[in-house]
């Protein structure tokens, strides 16, 4: 799936707004209080739908190192904050390590409150620990990402 593929997709007949955000050091710290995870880059692209004039969710899109190659994945949130999917868009390690749709539907309707941990709240992938690491890691950054950018810009 392509990325105008992947927000058709989750947000069909919507306005779509990509949007930038500068970080500011004090909403970087907090970002990495609240995930427990390293934010890697002060700069935030994300991409805003509204259908009927009404916001209706926010996309993520984030690229990391799983073990030594790159995988890219998808992050849906609902304006309640809680998760409505994660997708994996692209993956390079082999393919034994890329996690199936039942694991990554784990995510599906969790929130902040939810213990979004592996071995806790997410189970584990047999096999492929780093992945399940890296992803999981990389939903909470996103969803507190969400809580502390986006957020604030939607209620006002």
């Amino acid at each position: 799936m392509t990325k105008e593929e992947a927000l058709e997709t989750y947000f069909p007949a919507a306005q779509i707004e990509r949007a930038t955000a500068f970080l500011t050091d004090d909403q970087v710290h907090e970002i990495q209080q609240r995930s427990r995870s390293r934010v890697e880059s002060h700069v935030l692209t994300y991409y805003m739908a509204r259908k009927d004039g009404r916001f209706v969710g926010t996309a993520f899109f984030e690229t990391q190192t799983v073990r030594t190659m790159p995988a890219t994945y998808m992050v849906i949130v609902d304006p309640d904050t809680t998760i409505r999917a994660v997708e994996v868009m692209a993956f390079f390690e082999p393919e034994d390590y890329l996690p199936q749709s039942k694991w990554l539907g784990q995510f599906a309707a969790k929130g902040p409150a939810d213990d979004l941990w592996l071995k806790r709240g997410i189970q584990n992938i047999s096999g492929a620990s780093l992945t399940a690491q890296a992803l999981t890691e990389g939903v909470r950054r996103l969803l507190a990402s969400y809580q502390i950018v986006v957020a604030p810009k939607v209620r006002s």
